[in-house]
Parts: C-alpha cells; structure tokens; sequence
C-alpha cells in the first residue's frame, strides 16, 4: 500500500486535527448545506482541471506520485473549498417554492452523527417528488409495499384501540391536561415517583407457551391488496388550493405537491389550519407562520394549539429522518422554545391529546403492579397519590414522545418476533445437515436454526456463504427455504454462492410479491425458513411487515455485518435485537480474505492499520483541495483503474460523503458524465448510458442504467432488470449514479470502488461510514484523501451514532430469558 489511510505524506509532525463527534446541526459535508444552495458543480470540474494534472496518467503513474510524495514533498494544507450560500432572506418570509430541496428539512435537527444525516438526505431528496409522482400504468413494487404497510399500520391500529390497557412500554397518562401536565413535571424532575401518576393497568400478558399453536387458532392473513394508482388530483382541489395560496401569499406552485399531501380537502383544511401547510416537503416553520399571519391575521399567535400540534409532528418526523422513533419530551421541549412556543410543556401536552403523538415513559416503575395499592390512593380522575415515602429512592421517568406509526410498528415487530421464537419447533435434529457444511461457522448455524425460530448471524462479507450453506441444507431437508437481499447485487451474489437462482429475492421484490413463492392460503409467505441478509439495512416499518407476513412455526435468521451503517429508514432493528440478545446469536469465525478484508477488519475495532498490498488492491491518492479530489477521481475511474486492473468505468463505483459540496456526488456525477458519456441530457437531463440510480422509495437506492425514453418514461436497466419510470417522476426519483453515497453503496459491490474524502468531508466522517465506504470494492480499493488526521480520528473515536428506539425494552419484557441464550 502507497501511504497508510489517514497519514498524508509530510504531515508526520503536524498537530492532529480532531474531527467533531458529529457535523453542525444540518451541516457538515455529509450533504447539502440546508441554508442554501451548494456551489455548483460546473465550479467544482474548473477547479478539478486547474488543479491537475494529465488525466491520461494510469494506475501506475498515479501510485508512483503517491509514493514519491510519500518519502519526499510534504504537501500543502489542505484546503475546504466547498462553500455554501447563506439563505435568502426572501426564503426566510415566503414559502418555499415547491421544487426546493427537501433536505433543507433537517436544518432544524439537531447534529446527530454522519450517517443519520446522510441517511436523511438520501430519504429526503425524493419526498418532494414522491408527492408529486403521477399513478403509474401498473402496480409497481414501491406501491406494492407501501400498500403492505398501510395494511399493517390499519390492523395494529384496530389491535391498538380494542387494547384498554397502555402500551406496555409507556405510561398511559390520563386526566385533565393539568394533571398530566403535573404527571409529567414531577416525574421528570424527580420530585415524584413514576407511579404515583399512573392509572392502574391490567398486567402484562405472559408470553405465548412454547409449543406450535395450532393452524385453526390463528386468524387468516389477508394477501399485500393490489391497490390501484393515486388518483390525480382533481382540477376543483387544485383550484381551491391556490386560491387559499394566493391569499396566504404563497406561491401557486405549491398547490398540487399540497393536495398529494393533504388529498381533496386540503383548501378546507389549509384555510382552518395554515400550519398543515408543513406537511408539504421543503416548507419551514416560519414561512408557515408568515401564511398564516396572512390567513388569520390576529387570531395566530406562537402557543396557537395548532402551530404547536404541527411543530411537534414536524419534530418528530425530522427525528425519524435521523433513524429516531422516539424524542426525549425534554429535547422535544427545548426544540419548541427555540421556535418561540413561551410554554413547551402545555405544548407537549397539547400534541399528545391531539393525537399528533404518543407519550411514553422509560425507567422507573412506569408500570406499577397490584402491590402498589397500598402505598397511594387514587383521586377521582384516575391520576394516583402515591405515599412520598415509599417512593423516596424510585429512578426518575424519562418521558419520550414518538408518532404513532413508528410505535406501532415497534410493538407489532416485537409482537411479531417474540410469535415466532414461541411457535417454532425446537427439537428438530438437523445433526447431518450441519456435519456436510462447508466451514465451522456454516455447521454452527445450522445447528442453531435448527432448534430457534429466531436467530442473529453476523459476519463480513466472506461469512455470506455461511446463509448460503443454511438454504441449502434446509433445502435438502425438504424445507421451503429462501435468502432476501436487500439490493439486486445483493440477491446476485446470494443466487451464484447457492447454486440456484430461486433461492435469492430481494426484500422488495418478496414483501411486493414480485418475487419468491408467493402467500399460502391464509395469507402468510409460504415459507418455512426465511434468510435476511444485510440486515443492518431493515428500518423497523419494513421489519415490521416482513415479520407479520411470517407464518406461525416460520424460522427468521436475521444475517449482516454489524459494522455498517444503520437503515436509511427509522429504527435499529438489527442492533435492537443483538442488544437484547432475543435469541441465540452465531457469530462468524470466517475473515474476509486479501488486503482489503484485512483492512476492513482493523476498521471494524477502530484501527486504521497500514496493509501489504503487493498487487496495489489499496491505494491512497492524496489531494490537496476539493478540486483536486474531482479531478483525481475522474482519473482513476476513466484512465488509471482500467489500464492497471482491466476494470472497466463502468464496473468501478465512486462513493464520496454526501450529496452537496465542491466534491459531492453531484459535483463528481457532473464532471464523471463529461468525461465518460457527454451528451445534452434530452431525456429530462439524462441520456442513454448515463449511470443512475432510481430511487422508487425512500431509503432505497437501485442502481441502473439509462437505455432510452419514450412516451412512457424513462427506460432503465437496473442490473438486468427492466425499469419505466414515469415522466412525471424522472426529476424526483432518478439520479445520476457513477457517484453515491455511503448509504446508498451499502448491501451492494463493485470490483472497484473509489472512496472520496476531500478536506470539507471531515466532518461526516464515523467508523460505520468508513467500514461501509471502504468495504464496497472487491479486489481493488482507491481513497482520494484530502483529510490529514480526521481519517484515523474517525475510525478510532468516532462510532456509530446512538438512535432513540423503543424496541430493545420492548423485546426485552417480552422474550423469556432461556429464549436468549447465545451460541456465538
């Protein structure tokens, strides 16, 4: 290897630069500057061109510089070029026009970590679009799943109305809105006992008896519905809309991305609630304050309950952007006052009894048993006096708000899996299956599938095998066994280490029953063992449907590399479950082989260690400023990498740390097209052979490439797969793709991968964010560095991001002890 990661020649004595733990709220070269527009990225390839040198240099050329600035010429500081632009002051007073990027949404948010907030771009980029996508000609797979999903959230909410005790992991506040009010100040400050405000609650189901239950006793599962294309909106909803527009002063372009968000009756509700005018993406809480002052005039004021209602539910929703399904009430709190609300907790309190959120308590006794009648009496509103000495030494409560869909989802998950770790039959002897298995850690996990419903694997690349070995001896056992992947490249690398085809899908391509055996008569998947690999990629909504559409006595093995960044979507479902150690856990003993597994492991322990490369598998490309960076990567994609390993451009991946910047993905999607297929863009930007990817949803990212374009949309070829994007959606959801993000790369690999880190990138660096990004090439690995020491500070001090989630508590009151013991 050239230089070691992280240590730009000539920097040895130089004072190390320690990377923040997390980017300025919004901020960071993880994405786009939510104050403004980035620089442009015609500014980023002129800065690129002066900045290098002959583009025709190879591989060798280029590794032969490295060393010699290695051992010889300190280079120059580097230097952040990537420069925003400060807000409009007009943007500051009007609406926000309806194409504005949807990423000025987390600007709000509160700094969070690398990954959450690139997660969030990643998510964000397409919302707008989303809304405003016209019905397609067919039902699509997006469609297909949203649909499973509001099926799921329609049947837990029903589940959820005839329960008549709290949820069981909050506290179900009740009385007058003082009484929660004074529930909620007294618990948090500890004045109080947390259950001396708790109504009393039924207590908490026992966990359903280990044996199978039989085939009768549970109730059909309806099929994912085929629900027909959105309806236009109609011309009289339009008309209507921009009309309370034109009166609030808002532009009229917003009407139709308005009406996809509120449906027909959004005049109604706008010109009675101006502030449902925050559900259309791009829109800020002070332009919707200035379109109501138009609307209401003096009726608005800050504490106006439904300004507070909505700032709350934006609040939350920003959060989930992050990967959060809950807020602490005192963040929630202190985010309010920064918005000028002069009484937070009423505010609180008013969201909840609006229905805008739930309210939940962690830590203490939130749950009071039957024993704890004695020690308080209750008033007549249910709200219970506890004696203020029995209590005396009680933990404090902390009180956390989430949106209903996120809850829901947790507690029907949690439901879900603790059904198939009871269901399961636990005495089948699989002991020749796992004596034919091709490695040690392929025998242990049969052996312990073969008696849990449900199990954790976890490993690196090279311990995919190891699932691949399971579908097969399951297989042989006459088991309906298949393996989801959570991207097309994903389920192709599954296909070939099996041997069969049928035996890998994709998550989407199952849930949308586009793929895989499809449902049994009662609704379930029709099958016996189901595989998820790359599960650090499952957000809780989609874990949530995937678990639902099980059938009792189904085993779930949930296989992924620890080490990667979290989903794009809401929730930790992978590490909620390891941390609660729900069931029995086999980790893999199979390292990944070559410099760059070698690599890649020292990352996952926060080493950035030097590695024999001989063949140069690794190489580091210092850059002295973000127009270097682009220059240099478009080097070694067009000229250097093919030339030295015979990779061709179109099979070497660029992955940089977010969208926006003098070096983000599409400063390098733009200066990459000029090099590697020029052309005027005369399909809405795009032409044949262009690299995209097509994001159907948020959180999913599927690269392709463009083929033509016709009436009906934009052709695509997505990894052998056929793909018609709608006119209406191109802008929204099609980007171009020789660069992506860490987030979208992840489940996915190239046989190249180039990694760049430019000087503005610092910031948006983490562990997991390195771990991915350096993870995504197979035999050759190019970092163009520009950070000095922020490199190994990341890897070192800067790990995953914590999220706030329910579901570890609730997988905890669940799953009986004996239901957890691990093998690994």
């Amino acid at each position: 290897m050239t230089a070691l990661p992280g240590e730009t020649p000539g920097t040895d004595d130089a004072p190390a630069e320690d990377a923040p733990a997390a980017p300025a709220p919004g901020g960071g070269a993880d994405g786009p500057s939510p104050d403004g527009p980035t620089a442009g990225p015609d500014a980023a390839e002129a800065q690129g061109a002066a900045a290098g040198g002959a583009a025709g240099a190879d591989a060798v050329d280029v590794v032969a510089e490295a060393a010699s600035a290695s051992s010889e010429e300190p280079p120059e500081a580097v230097e952040e070029s990537a420069k925003t632009e400060k807000p409009s002051e007009a943007a500051n007073s009007s609406v926000a026009s309806a194409d504005g990027s949807a990423a000025e949404e987390t600007s709000e948010t509160s700094a969070d970590g690398s990954e959450s907030a690139e997660a969030s771009e990643d998510a964000s980029e397409t919302a707008e679009g989303s809304a405003e996508a016209a019905p397609a000609a067919e039902l699509s797979e997006a469609q297909a799943e949203l649909a499973a999903q509001r099926e799921l959230r329609e049947r837990i909410e029903k589940r959820k109305a005839e329960k008549a005790a709290p949820i069981s992991a909050g506290g179900g506040l009740s009385g007058t809105a003082a009484d929660l009010l004074a529930a909620v100040r007294a618990v948090e400050s500890g004045e109080k006992a947390g259950t001396a405000f708790f109504a009393r609650t039924a207590p908490a189901p026992t966990p359903a008896p280990a044996s199978p239950r039989p085939a009768t006793a549970q109730p059909p599962r309806p099929a994912v519905p085929e629900v027909p294309a959105p309806q236009a909106a109609s011309p009289e909803a339009l008309e209507a809309v921009r009309a309370v527009l034109a009166q609030g002063g808002a532009p009229e372009a917003l009407a139709r991305p308005a009406v996809d968000a509120l449906g027909e009756q959004a005049a109604e509700l706008l010109r009675t609630d101006p502030w449902h005018l925050l559900a259309v993406s791009g829109v800020r809480p002070e332009q919707a304050d200035g379109f109501a002052r138009a609307l209401l005039g003096s009726e608005c004021g800050p504490d106006d309950g439904r300004r507070t209602a909505a700032l709350v539910g934006r609040l939350l929703e920003q959060a989930a952007l992050r990967g959060h399904t809950a807020l602490d009430a005192a963040a929630v709190r202190t985010a309010l006052a920064g918005h000028a609300v002069r009484d937070p907790d009423a505010a609180v309190l008013n969201a909840v009894e609006e229905g805008v959120a739930l309210l939940f308590g962690e830590g203490g006794d939130a749950e009071p048993d039957e024993t704890d009648t004695e020690d308080g009496e209750q008033d007549e509103d249910g709200v219970r006096e506890a004696d203020p000495t029995a209590d005396a030494d009680a933990a404090p409560v902390r009180m956390f708000l989430g949106l209903d869909r996120y809850a829901l989802a947790e507690e029907s998950l949690a439901d879900g899996l603790a059904r198939l770790v009871n269901t399961c039959e636990k005495t089948a002897d699989w002991t020749e299956a796992a004596a034919g298995a091709p490695s040690p850690s392929a025998a242990e996990l049969i052996r312990t599938v073969a008696s849990a419903g449900l199990v954790v694997h976890s490993g690196g690349e090279a311990a995919r095998a190891e699932p691949a070995a399971l579908i097969a001896a399951a297989r042989g056992l006459g088991l309906r066994a298949l393996g989801a992947a959570h991207s097309e490249d994903g389920r192709r690398r599954l296909a070939a280490a099996t041997g069969d085809p049928a035996t890998a899908v994709t998550l989407a391509g199952l849930l949308s029953g586009a793929q895989g055996p499809g449902r049994d008569e009662d609704g379930a998947l029709a099958l016996d063992l189901l595989i998820v690999l790359d599960a650090p990629q499952l957000d809780v909504e989609g874990a949530a449907v995937l678990v639902e559409a099980l059938a009792d006595g189904a085993r779930l093995v949930l296989s992924g590399d620890p080490g990667v960044l979290g989903s794009a979507g809401a929730g930790r479902v992978f590490a909620d479950v390891l941390a609660a150690r729900a069931c029995p856990q086999v980790v893999s003993r199979t390292p990944d082989p070559g410099p760059i597994g070698e690599l890649i492991s020292g990352i996952g322990i926060g080493e950035l260690n030097q590695v024999d490369a001989p063949g140069k598998e690794v190489v580091i490309v210092p850059v002295r400023d973000a127009g270097e960076a682009v220059h240099r990567t478009v080097q070694l994609v067009a000229d250097s990498v093919p030339r030295a390993f015979s990779i061709p451009a179109e099979e070497t991946q660029v992955i940089t740390v977010g969208h926006g910047g003098a070096a983000g993905t599409r400063a390098l999607n733009e200066a990459l097209k000029q090099r590697l297929n020029p052309g005027p863009g005369r399909f809405g930007g795009f032409d044949a052979g262009d690299r995209v990817v097509h994001v159907p949803a948020p959180g999913r990212a599927v690269p392709g490439v463009v083929r033509s374009a016709d009436g009906e949309g934009l052709h695509l070829d997505c990894g052998g797969v056929p793909v018609v994007v709608p006119q209406e959606r191109v802008e929204s959801s099609v980007r171009h793709g020789w660069a992506l993000s860490a987030h979208q790369a992840a489940g996915m690999r190239w046989p190249a991968a180039v990694v760049v880190l430019p000087g503005d990138a610092a910031q948006g660096l983490s562990r997991p964010w390195v771990y991915t990004a350096f993870g995504r090439g197979e035999r050759h690995l190019s970092v163009v560095h520009g950070v000095d020491r922020a490199l190994p500070h990341a890897v070192a001090e800067v790990p995953a991001q914590e999220r706030t989630t329910r579901l570890r508590p609730l997988l905890e009151a669940l799953l009986t002890p004996n239901a957890a013991s691990s093998t690994g």
